[in-house]
This record gives C-alpha cells, structure tokens and sequence, in this order.
C-alpha cells in the first residue's frame, strides 16, 4: 500500500487526521479494557491481577502516543517524526509557569489533601529512597507519555479552526471520557475514584496545559512535565478535593492569559514543525 503524499507544506498534518487519531486511541485503549472485562481469569493467570502496572494497562496507557506517531510517520515519514519529536526540546516560556508547573501544583495537592483529612506527609518516606524513585520513574515513563497524542498531535489541529480556551475544553472533555473504563476496572488507580469530579479535573488540567503549551511554542516536554507532576507520587493523595482547586487555577490563567486564550492568533497549530 502506497502511503499518501505529502501535504504542503512539507510535514503538515492535515486537520482531518484527528479523526483517526481518536478511532486508535480509544480503540485501543477501550479494547484492552473490554479484553479485561471480558476474559478476566485468562489475563489474570497469564499477565497478573489488573493494576497500575499491569502490561495491558500500560498499553491502553500508551494509545495515544502510539496512535499519534503512527499518524506522525503515515504522514509525513521519518523525517516527519524527527521534526516531531524535536518539539522535546522546546523549554522556553514565562517564568510564572514554571512557578506553577513546579509549586503550584504540588500546593493544590497538599491543600486538596488538608481538606480532606488535615496536613499529609510527603508521598511516602517511610517506604525508603529507592522504591520512592523507582515509582516516580516509572510514573515519568507512564502517564506523560500521552502527551504525545493529546497536546503532540489533537491541541494543535483542534487550535486551527477554534481559540486555546475553547480547544482546551473540548481536548480536555475527550482527554477525561477517554479514562472512563479504568474507573470499572479494580486495581486501577482511578477505581477508588468518582469520575464526575476527575472529568471536571481533566477539562481544567487541559485549559492550563493549552496556556502552558502555546507559551513555549508547542512544547511536548512541558507539557509532558505538567502531566508528571499530576501523577507524581510525592504529592499526597487529595481526590476529589483538588479538582476544584485545578478548576480555580483554570480560571485564573484564562484571566491573566485572555488575550491570547480566546484569539487563535499566535495558538500553535502546527504537529510536525
């Protein structure tokens, strides 16, 4: 099969590849969680019990990013690839994002978390140094990886046609409906969740993240950072009591930020520079 020509200009990814961007990645994130449904016992006796470090899981984990660079190199090539995954080295934005990327959303998990039941402790100390590095290891490996997809591929085709803060609340609508089925899945980090307010956290999380990500040029990298301090597991555990916080923060940087959250004027539109 002969792969469709290049668009012009060179490794522009038309807008109509978000559609089966969307297909793949709920495909393949919903059919493993259907596969689990399904055949419990098999998967259990052959990979082990559901968790959050189930193989499978991990996998549906992943769908964006595989359905992202698939698209990435159906479309454009190799080179097209390349020219993708430099958007990894773009770092440069305003110095009040790093100040929330780095303090400010720790402060929402440990205000949400005194809500909740008074002041926690850090993560887990106690637990020693090497588990508390391996985990956030592996959480930097996990959840970040999705950001290829969601901010890589579907925020910049979405911007095209409609403003960051109107983009970042349908990405961010999609970018919740699509954990759905591991709120169904014991085992799950998000099963000892109510999904309602993880939905209203997700659509917050994605308009700040638009902010973050149209400041630094369309940067993966930060936003990809942003994504690992959400799962960090430093922070304590603050469900649900930090959705509203995240909310409140959302507000504040479609504020500060309106003249260009609500003007496609200078929003990055382009996946493959």
């Amino acid at each position: 099969m002969t792969p469709p020509p290049l668009s012009t200009p060179p490794y522009t990814i038309p807008g109509r590849a978000l559609l089966p961007f969307l297909v793949i990645s709920f495909g393949l994130a919903w059919g493993i969680f259907l596969l689990f449904a399904l055949y419990p016992d098999s998967i259990t006796r052959v990979l082990g019990a559901p968790s959050g470090r189930h193989p499978l899981f991990i996998l549906a984990v992943y769908a964006p990013a595989i359905s992202a660079m698939t698209l990435v190199i159906w479309l454009s090539g190799p080179t097209g690839l390349r020219r993708f995954l430099s958007r990894l080295l773009l770092w440069r934005c305003g110095w009040g994002w790093y100040v929330v990327l780095l303090l400010g959303i720790p402060a929402i998990y440990y205000v949400g978390a005194y809500i909740k039941g008074g002041w926690p402790a850090a993560g887990s100390p106690s637990t020693g140094v090497g588990p508390m590095l391996g985990a956030m290891a592996f959480m930097l490996v996990l959840g970040p990886v999705e950001e290829f997809g969601w901010r890589g591929l579907a925020l910049p085709i979405l911007q095209r046609s409609m403003a960051p803060i109107w983009a970042g609340l349908v990405l961010g609508g999609i970018w919740g409906l699509w954990h759905l089925p591991a709120f169904f899945l014991a085992g799950t980090p998000q099963s000892a969740w109510d999904f309602t307010p993880f939905l209203v956290g997700s659509v917050a999380v994605s308009v700040i993240v638009t902010g973050l990500f149209n400041a630094a040029q369309g940067s993966i990298l930060l936003s990809a950072l942003f994504h690992f301090q959400l799962n960090n597991p430093l922070w304590p555990d603050a469900q649900p009591y930090d959705m509203p916080l995240f909310a409140a923060l959302a507000v504040a940087v479609v504020w500060i930020n309106r003249r260009t959250m609500f003007s496609r004027q200078g929003a990055v539109q382009t996946v493959v520079p």
